[in-house]
């Protein structure tokens, strides 16, 4: 009756706010002109089209909102009165009472706010689906954000992520092409990283994380946190001041260089995908601003860390092949890794799959964002994988979304950005250090603590081994002898040629640093 009852409020929201009326206008048959005449009987709507969307999604919660937020990315995908009003459920989410916010912080704490800060602005700076933020000023004069968890969340996610699981078992009984989707598995990713985004404590190690990963790379910057202000329902943050990346004017008269931020912002996604295996998934521009202070001029800040996407070495492994097989047109070895990493059927011809990725992708090398039509290379890419029977991979949903997210901010900052010359060169670095000469020296620089620890034992298991040959033994007790000298011998020739390895990378370290 629960999961009824939110059922029938989703639906009440669809005809409250037009949205059906909306999705029948995009169909032109006589047939769909009459059923949007019938439907709109009785209905007159004030506020445009888009003020309607994005108000219904508020409504119905932060699934909607995030679906929404992940469309706003996409202006060219989008009629620009709807794309405008999307753009709003960035960071402009209705803020729930201050008199609650306050409230909840001195329940995480245990004490007042005049405790706990010198000064707090009880008028958030930024509200979105999950929390609000606050600033403040803590005791000795530190500036900081304070983000405080929407209290409800649970209960709405949870009945909409149940609605999402049984509308998933349908499509996979009813269709074969569903089950190929992998529906269940996907809202099961889905209600995974909801859950995690509801745990502030999470999200301040995923930041920590995130900002140890990014140190050195002087492209982006991450808050550190108040380790002694987190809490399951606030956490607090060093303070940081920007320009929100979607304010594309102000930037251009500060005199930042937009076309270099549109590549550094790929070069930091891919950083993170291949090199890290660990990145910010919710790249939304209300998410992203960019610095103006002097010493951290033109990088990118990064807030809101409550949806990080992991990738295992095997995934990475592929996905950096695929990637660098595209970007050298290599389109036979796309196909042969697709079957390799069982994505396709093992049956599949790969002269048939070849033949169709190359007729995707040709057409839209060379050319800059604003010369691709994604919304056609998406419809040639769903058809590909109908026809082969692809398989989604749920592991890898995240990455497609923050992969949409980047796409579609770089369209925004530099529309002749050329995301294949761009992200190229990285990741033919990324696959020398994996397999080439790089990867055997770091490789060696991996191992080097374990052969130090080797290398004292060896004498004294010698010493055993050959002391219990001289003494007469029986049979069973000579296997076992055999066996372990055996063993011994492996393991001082793993010693020896690890050694010459290490000295060998020494060499090839010093080699390096002479170039």
């Amino acid at each position: 009756m629960r999961y009824l009852a939110r059922l029938l409020v989703i639906v009440w929201t669809i005809r409250r706010f037009g949205l059906d009326d909306m999705a029948l206008a995009a169909f032109s048959g006589r047939r769909f002109r009459w059923l949007r005449t019938v439907l709109s009987l009785g209905r007159r709507w004030r506020e445009p089209r888009g003020v309607r969307l994005r108000l219904a999604l508020e409504r119905l919660g932060p699934i909607f909102v995030k679906f929404g937020q992940v469309l706003s990315t996409r202006r060219d995908l989008l009629p620009p009165d709807i794309a405008i009003e999307l753009a709003k459920l960035q960071d402009d989410v209705p803020p729930f009472d201050a008199a609650h916010s306050r409230q909840l912080i001195e329940q995480a704490f245990g004490r007042s706010i005049e405790q706990l800060f010198e000064t707090f602005d009880a008028e958030p700076v930024a509200s979105a689906s999950i929390a609000q933020v606050h600033f403040a000023t803590l005791k000795g004069g530190r500036e900081v954000a304070v983000k405080v968890l929407r209290p409800g969340m649970l209960d709405v996610i949870d009945d909409d992520i149940a609605l999402l699981r049984t509308l998933a078992s349908w499509v996979e009984r009813l269709s074969a092409d569903g089950r190929r989707l992998k529906p269940r598995e996907v809202v099961a990713e889905f209600d995974t990283y909801l859950h995690d985004e509801l745990d502030l404590v999470r999200e301040a190690a995923n930041a920590a994380q995130l900002r140890r990963n990014m140190d050195g790379l002087n492209l982006v910057m991450v808050p550190e946190m108040i380790w002694e202000l987190c809490t399951q329902d606030v956490i607090v943050m060093e303070r940081m001041s920007g320009v929100p990346i979607s304010q594309l004017q102000r930037l251009v008269e500060a005199g930042v260089d937009i076309p270099k931020l549109a590549r550094d912002g790929v070069t930091i996604f891919f950083t993170q995908v291949f090199r890290d295996g660990f990145f910010h998934a919710d790249m939304h521009p209300g998410n992203i601003q960019v610095s103006l202070a002097p010493s951290t001029f033109g990088r990118y800040i990064a807030l809101d860390f409550g949806i990080i996407g992991t990738l295992n070495e095997t995934d990475k492994d592929y996905l950096a092949q695929n990637f660098v097989a595209f970007f050298q047109r290599d389109y036979k070895r796309v196909a042969q890794l697709h079957i390799e990493s069982g994505w396709v059927p093992a049956e599949t011809r790969v002269d048939e799959l070849e033949s169709a990725v190359r007729a995707v992708c040709e057409p839209h090398f060379d050319r800059p964002l604003k010369d691709i039509s994604l919304g056609q290379v998406l419809m040639r890419l769903f058809q590909a994988s109908r026809r082969f029977n692809v398989e989604i991979q749920p592991q890898l949903v995240l990455l497609q979304k923050t992969l949409l997210n980047v796409e579609g901010l770089g369209r925004q900052l530099d529309p002749e950005l050329d995301l294949w010359a761009t992200a190229k060169p990285f990741l033919e670095r990324w696959m020398d250090e994996q397999i080439g000469a790089r990867a055997l020296l770091n490789q060696v620089k991996k191992e080097a603590p374990r052969y130090a620890q080797l290398l004292p034992e060896l004498p004294r298991l010698l010493h055993e081994v050959l002391k219990r040959q001289s003494q007469p033994q029986d049979s069973a007790l000579v296997q076992a002898l055999l066996h372990e000298q055996r063993r011994t011998n492996r393991l001082l020739q793993a010693v020896i040629y690890g050694g010459l390895g290490f000295v060998l990378g020494l060499v090839a370290m010093r080699f390096y640093a002479s170039l």
